[in-house]
């Protein structure tokens, strides 16, 4: 029924499948100084089920039901909208607010991690 042609054409067909769709996922590149201070204020993190990965928020402890594979990418969307109301960049220093407005720490960018800044969160 099935000839040795179309098992090797159905698996490159698979095997397409799966790396596009991992390579969508994927969550998009930062840096790591800047997302490592920024997280302090961030209030939702990754944590791990026993299902796989879940996003935490951080101030009600309530876990975000998001699929697996969009985990990464449910996480960054967040980020930049929080991003959008609690950072503020001045010059080649970055401002960090809390929920009033208030600023709670700020860090000075070198120009790698001003350019990541401009582009993932004021683009």
């Amino acid at each position: 029924m099935f000839s040795k042609k179309m098992i090797w054409v159905l698996l490159a067909v698979f095997a397409f499948l799966s790396i596009s769709t991992m390579i969508s996922n994927m969550p998009q590149k930062k840096e790591q100084h800047v997302i490592e201070k920024i997280s302090a204020y961030f209030p939702y993190e990754i944590t791990k089920t026993i299902g796989g990965l879940d996003i935490l928020d951080k101030k009600t402890g309530e876990k975000l039901k998001i699929d697996n594979a969009k985990v990464f990418l449910a996480f960054d969307d967040l980020l930049k909208k929080w991003g959008d109301s609690h950072l503020q960049l001045k010059d080649s220093t970055l401002v960090i607010l809390d929920d009033n407005g208030t600023t709670v720490d700020t860090m000075h960018l070198d120009a790698k991690e001003l350019s990541f800044v401009k582009e993932f969160f004021f683009k």
